[in-house]
């Protein structure tokens, strides 16, 4: 059982004992399902959404400036906590080789970062994870701005990138990071992909391009690692029917969106990218509010997916 502040982190009590307290077995999906199912205050989220025949207006679309306002507000770095239980929810980072390269696509405020590096808005994140304590960043975090909704990867991200180009490395070097050598023309693929409460955030009917896109710059063999909301968490039930923007998909007030996974949706979307299932699950999880005293359950997707070597 985790415990929450009002602010929805979980409160930082010393990493022996959060990295102690850490569980994500506090319940049986099924269960909660049936108890949702069967409460009529929730049978709006059951219901069919009406598709393009059915209603002449067509669904709101985010705006990349709703989430650069959403990071702005929350620019402290204290309303997201350091998370990490990435480390134990998926022990090959820590265990990585030490020349390992991770993509991590939708990197907010640094929180999955900070964590990774210490173990082994853009600007805010590296502010955040620079001044972190025990981390050191030099030739470690790179961050670049793109949206992975609607623009491609660099060509210095992927295998071979400099084969892509015809051999014309010399404009490549135009366009490249200061962190490459001067013998690089790319980074040759990545070890591993992290998407971390990223899918969710982008409308449903285009995950799969950006899924697609993000398994043509991981090696053959990487790992893409993934956490997001499930079905039935607590932040779906609280969601007004208005705020309905497709089917298992919301509209916040603010204009950002938010989609909620079952395992099958979430292994159907990789596999038609390519990728293999190595673990999928649903995290459940008790949260306490400590104001309050208010128990909250708490439903996130794991997945660990592979791209096969061949």
């Amino acid at each position: 059982m985790e415990v929450e502040e009002a602010g929805g982190g979980v409160e930082n009590a010393g990493k022996d004992e959060v990295e102690a307290e850490y569980h994500s077995h506090d319940f049986e999906w099924e269960d909660l399902r049936a108890e949702v199912e069967s409460d009529p205050a929730f049978s709006y989220h059951l219901s069919p959404f009406p598709g393009p025949a059915a209603s002449t207006a067509s669904p709101p679309q985010p705006s990349s400036e709703a989430w650069r306002s959403f990071h702005r507000r929350h620019a402290s770095g204290k309303f997201f906590k350091e998370r990490r239980y990435l480390l134990k929810e998926f022990p090959e980072l820590p265990n990585s080789k030490d020349c390992a390269k991770i993509l991590e696509v939708g990197c907010g405020n640094g929180s999955t970062a900070v964590s990774i590096l210490r173990k082994d808005t853009l600007e805010k994140a590296n502010e955040i994870i620079s001044n972190t304590k025990g981390v050191d960043i030099k030739d470690r975090f790179h961050p670049f701005l793109m949206d992975v909704s609607k623009e491609f990867f660099p060509d210095w991200l992927f295998c071979n990138a400099c084969k892509s180009s015809h051999g014309n490395c010399h404009e490549m070097r135009k366009q490249l990071p200061d962190f490459l050598r001067e013998n690089q023309c790319c980074v040759g693929g990545m070890d591993f992909i992290t998407m971390i409460f990223t899918l969710s955030a982008i409308p449903f009917a285009i995950m799969p391009s950006t899924i697609e896109q993000c398994v043509s710059v991981l090696k053959p063999g990487g790992l893409l690692l993934f956490r997001d909301y499930g079905l039935y968490d607590m932040t779906m039930l609280r969601f007004l029917p208005h705020q309905r923007v497709g089917f298992w998909e919301y509209m916040r007030s603010d204009g950002t969106l938010s989609y909620f996974f079952t395992l099958d949706t979430v292994r159907e979307l990789f596999h038609a990218a390519g990728l293999i299932t190595l673990e999928l699950e649903y995290c459940c999880v008790r949260s306490v509010n400590r104001k309050n005293g208010k128990k909250m359950q708490r439903v996130w997707v794991h997945g660990k997916f592979m791209k096969p070597t061949s």
